[in-house]
């Protein structure tokens, strides 16, 4: 990576939760200890690493286990589940990960799982066939489900609504939809997260019109790094990479738009992602 650009460097006053970064990522394998030095420094004190797969799920725990207790870093917690990308890799040695997994002391949730139908890159029987088993894993487990959706939502819905009284929590990590989408995820008590896509003035503005509908204590907000790289910072980051610590960016954009304090909103999604989490 080259020089960090000063201009990058942000900062937080509120301890922040980034609830989405991909830090198993190949992209992060060369500066991972100035990587979190970073975030640290811009206040994110706690990084929830996502789980898709398999090596995932595994390089995760290996990354929770190598910083434990490390002073002056965030707090590592992790997601332990497949995408739907990686639904056609489903077994039943898939699923024993997974269900050995989210028993793991730092393991917060189940999940990503859910359903894609823009990439199709597995087959959407598949999808569904995968998701409802790890529905059942969350309700067997109590553990929060960790959600994807992109051009699913009326499957995804009709899915949660028939398990919602099995599961505990839910939260649509990364929503990009729009305001009755939303609304409907909200009336089965969901939380959303928000990631850099508000950023973006082009293909954003749905979403930008949706947050200010999301209840402050219903609202988490995340990277989803290395990607959906914020389009508006004032400098280029180097390799064009998202990162942690250019969450509280995310943030400041989020509260314009919401037409709140920077601060305050800032300590509602840090309590609602403690909340949810049991951080």
């Amino acid at each position: 990576m080259s020089e960090f650009p000063e201009e990058l460097r942000f900062h937080s006053s509120f301890p922040l939760v980034d609830i989405g970064a991909n830090l198993t990522h190949s992209s992060f394998q060369k500066d991972m200890d100035a990587l979190l030095e970073r975030s640290y420094n811009a206040g994110v004190t706690s990084l929830i690493l996502t789980g898709t797969d398999q090596a995932s799920i595994e390089a995760s725990i290996e990354l929770l286990q190598r910083y434990k207790g490390e002073d002056l870093l965030p707090r590592l917690y992790a997601t332990a589940g497949v995408h739907p990308h990686n639904a056609s890799e489903w077994t039943a040695e898939t699923a024993q990960l997974v269900k050995h997994a989210v028993q793991e002391a730092d393991v917060v949730a189940l999940g990503e799982c859910g359903l894609d139908f823009n990439r199709n890159y597995t087959p959407r029987d598949i999808q569904q066939k995968v998701f409802e088993a790890q529905l059942e894993l969350a309700a067997e487990s109590h553990m929060p489900l960790f959600l994807h959706e992109r051009d699913a939502a009326p499957l995804m819905l009709d899915m949660l609504h028939s398990w919602r009284d099995d599961i505990t929590n839910a939260v649509i990590h990364c929503f990009t939809g729009d305001k009755p989408t939303l609304h409907r995820y909200l009336d089965l008590d969901l939380y959303i997260g928000v990631t850099g896509w508000l950023c973006d003035e082009r293909r954003g503005q749905t979403l930008r019109e949706a947050v200010v509908n999301i209840p402050d204590n219903r609202l988490m907000i995340e990277t989803d790094c290395p990607y959906l790289l914020p389009r508006d910072l004032p400098a280029k980051a180097p390799g064009r990479r998202n990162e942690p610590s250019f969450l509280p960016w995310i943030c400041e954009t989020l509260a314009a738009l919401r037409g709140v304090n920077v601060q305050t909103l800032a300590q509602t999604t840090t309590e609602s992602a403690r909340r949810f989490f049991s951080l």
